[in-house]
């Protein structure tokens, strides 16, 4: 019977925290329902809901905002809006510290989260996978002797958590992982190990 139980818990528990997930994620998208006029509403047309229409709806609003500020007017546009914002007292240091990070996270050209890496955390005897997030700025680098690098460290099993570091690029070791499988060691606790890489040898000429 303990066989069977564990069994079945190796195969509902992932299936219960996938639907518990994904019912998260859409019913927060769905909250963008409420912008639409009342008489326009699933439940007042139908008279019910329709789960899902509201992450349709939001996807095609970000896809048409990139569409529409992808030329030159959307981007006028655009700078007289930041422009605005950035007048605004408590708006404007919130909304340049927000806008920042998601354009470092985002960004075809940055390197934010792209690199796997390897660290001696906490000390030097044990060692944790990080990410490469870019490196030390403003008046920090000035009190760094020698080439740092800052890297996040996610925590188990919640990777939205995590540590900032900035450590000696020597002490940094970057991994032959992509980034969504150092993300599953991380969230698994090290039960789905990645895949071995392949090992190069040298040839002597």
């Amino acid at each position: 019977m303990r066989k069977y139980f564990i069994t079945g818990l190796l195969i509902l528990v992932p299936l219960a925290i996938t639907a518990w997930v994904l019912n998260l994620v859409i019913s927060t998208m769905d909250q963008s329902l409420l912008f639409v006029p009342e008489r326009w509403q699933p439940r007042t047309l139908f008279g019910f809901d329709i789960p899902g229409l509201g992450t349709l709806l939001t996807v095609v609003i970000v896809f048409l905002t990139g569409l529409l500020t992808n030329n030159l007017v959307g981007n006028y546009v655009v700078r007289l809006w930041e422009k605005l914002l950035t007048r605004i007292p408590v708006v404007s240091s919130l909304y340049s510290s927000v806008k920042q990070v998601s354009d470092t996270l985002f960004s075809s050209s940055g390197n934010a989260f792209r690199k796997a890496v390897l660290i001696p955390y906490p000390h030097q005897n044990s060692w944790t996978i990080a990410f490469l997030t870019g490196t030390p700025g403003g008046d920090v680098k000035n009190h760094l002797v020698g080439d740092y690098v800052s890297v996040y460290i996610p925590t188990t099993p919640n990777p939205t958590s995590g540590f900032f570091l900035m450590m000696a690029k020597k002490d940094v070791v970057e991994l032959d992982m992509s980034v969504d499988a150092a993300l599953k060691y991380i969230v698994s606790m090290g039960v789905v190990a990645p895949e071995d890489a392949p090992k190069i040898i040298a040839q002597e000429k």
